[in-house]
């Protein structure tokens, strides 16, 4: 499993001072995607124990509201096992801290059942469709994306959308 980069301080990407990583690899392919350098699963740099180690150091600072996953896909096959890692070890550290993670993969049909769902707060589904993109959206890029309350739909078994507190 590869990544794409590391954001130490990253304020477009949920709500607060966040660190984000964007994981690399993507098979979508969305048209006018706004990050297409992620998607082949060749290029980046290698995902591991240490790069886990560094974004927790770098989480470790009362100003940091939380991790942000992003990609690529941090759900594609390729990319799953290596994102539940880190969001395990993120929680086991910062309980009271948030996981945000952005995904093409659908909450209620890929997600929900996945190990991964146990440590993610707030998930952003669904591919970008360009036809519907609308540069209003709070956390999205396309009316059809969800921003999921992921705590609560999992408590209810249905889709629960996050409301800002």
């Amino acid at each position: 499993m590869r990544y794409n980069k590391i954001r130490k301080m990253d304020i477009a990407n949920g709500p607060g001072i966040r660190v984000s990583i964007f994981m690399q690899g993507c098979a979508f392919h969305c048209k006018n995607c706004f990050n297409p350098e992620t998607w082949s699963f060749k290029a980046g740099k290698e995902f591991n124990d240490e790069i886990i180690d560094k974004i927790l150091k770098l989480c470790d600072n009362e100003f940091i509201e939380g991790l942000s996953i992003l990609g690529g896909e941090p759900m594609h096959p390729n990319n799953i096992e290596g994102t539940t890692r880190l969001s395990k070890r993120f929680k086991e550290k910062f309980p009271n801290k948030t996981i945000w993670v952005w995904s093409g993969f659908l909450f209620d049909e890929y997600i929900k059942d996945k190990e991964v769902a146990k440590y993610i707060d707030v998930i952003v589904d669904g591919q970008f469709v360009d036809e519907l993109k609308n540069p209003n959206l709070q956390w999205k890029g396309s009316a059809n994306q969800r921003v999921i309350d992921v705590k609560e739909s999992l408590k209810t078994d249905q889709v629960v959308l996050w409301e800002e507190k």
